[in-house]
């Protein structure tokens, strides 16, 4: 699993106070039918022989990680995750909860929760399962681990500025920010890319992975891209996805250049310019006309 640059992970001394997302060496002190009884310093904590790797001796070194389990006491596992504290990655998203968030793959048993007041108001701009996250950990009031989606300021740390031979280029990214103008991605190979709406063949969502074609370099090294071909490749997709569109609809549609261009948005996924000129390349053709506010198939037409 790619997980950008972050920090090392060590086994830490034995805190004062033992606190859920600690990696941490501590002895086994005792053994129970179930499990292990753990100590670091003075403090305790249980091991379940399902979190063992294998039989452990009295006295013996492990080096584990604390979690609360699912009746909230505080436990030790010998899966070590894959983002650990003060760390950070892209992990999957495997389930959701309208009511709490959406539950990512952490590399431990129990699944590490986005909550709500983390993820887009919007829940068409949530992650869907298999979508990756970059997120870093971190605990609520309870000392919970939490997921937060990492900032701005964090990607443009791991982030590498991308030069002007990307031009033209397809590259794969995946969604880390999603805004009313568009949304930014983190390629495979860590550069920020912008898509605007009007660039989008599809509405993005937060974790959504995509590839598209590099349309500009920035002087920053930052990106911008677009889901659509070359303007003249581009032309002939908007014209055949209209003229289909129709053609599934007794030939007719209520639209036409003069319609509003949310509506030409949320209908045809393509800006107002877009459909003009794909409206545009059709009549010139003759193989449509406008005809009291509805836009029309001249019959006799080969697709």
């Amino acid at each position: 699993m790619y997980k950008g640059k972050k920090q090392v992970r060590t086994s830490t001394p034995a805190p004062t106070h033992l606190q859920a997302g600690d990696t941490l060496t501590m002895t086994v002190f005792r053994k129970t039918e179930i499990g292990y009884f753990l100590r670091a310093g003075k403090d305790e904590v249980f091991l379940h022989r399902n979190e063992a790797h294998g039989p452990l001796d009295l006295e013996e070194e492990v080096d584990v990680f604390l979690y609360h389990d699912h009746e909230n006491r505080l436990a030790a596992t010998m899966d070590l995750p894959y983002v650990g504290m003060g760390e950070y990655g892209w992990l999957e998203v495997v389930d959701l909860s309208s009511r709490m968030g959406v539950f990512l793959d952490n590399g431990i048993q129990k699944h590490l929760l986005v909550f709500i007041d983390d993820l887009p108001k919007l829940r068409d701009e949530w992650p869907r399962p298999g979508d990756r996250l970059l997120v870093t950990l971190k605990r609520d009031k309870q000392g919970r681990l939490l997921a937060k989606p990492v900032t701005e300021q964090e990607v443009v740390q791991i982030s590498v500025p991308a030069d002007a031979s990307m031009k033209n280029k397809h590259v794969e990214g995946t969604v880390y920010k999603v805004i009313a103008a568009g949304a930014f991605l983190l390629t495979e190979d860590d550069h920020i890319l912008f898509i605007h709406r009007d660039e989008m063949t599809e509405r993005m969502r937060l974790g959504q992975t995509v590839r598209c074609r590099v349309s500009y370099v920035r002087e920053d090294g930052r990106l911008n891209g677009s889901m659509r071909e070359r303007k003249e490749r581009q032309y002939e997709e908007d014209a055949d996805k209209l003229l289909r569109y129709m053609l599934n609809r007794d030939g007719a549609m209520p639209y036409t250049d003069q319609t509003d261009a949310d509506i030409i948005r949320e209908k045809f996924q393509m800006s107002k310019s877009s459909f003009k000129r794909a409206l545009g390349k059709l009549m010139k053709e003759r193989r449509v006309e406008q005809v009291d506010g509805w836009t029309k198939v001249i019959r006799n037409q080969d697709v």
